[in-house]
């Protein structure tokens, strides 16, 4: 996901397409709140981790 808002982000922001750059930020931040969960050791999604 963070991936992707980056990608949107980059693409709204050269073509001028507001909606793109909105979806980026908003996927972005999902993006990265999910990762830090993940990291800390939560089930996201209901996966576990067993590392």
């Amino acid at each position: 996901m963070l991936i992707l808002g980056i990608i949107l982000l980059v693409i709204g922001f050269l073509t001028g397409i507001s909606i793109l750059w909105t979806i980026g930020i908003v996927i972005l931040v999902i993006g990265a709140v999910l990762w830090i969960l993940g990291a800390v050791g939560h089930e996201v999604g209901g996966r576990r981790h067993y590392w």
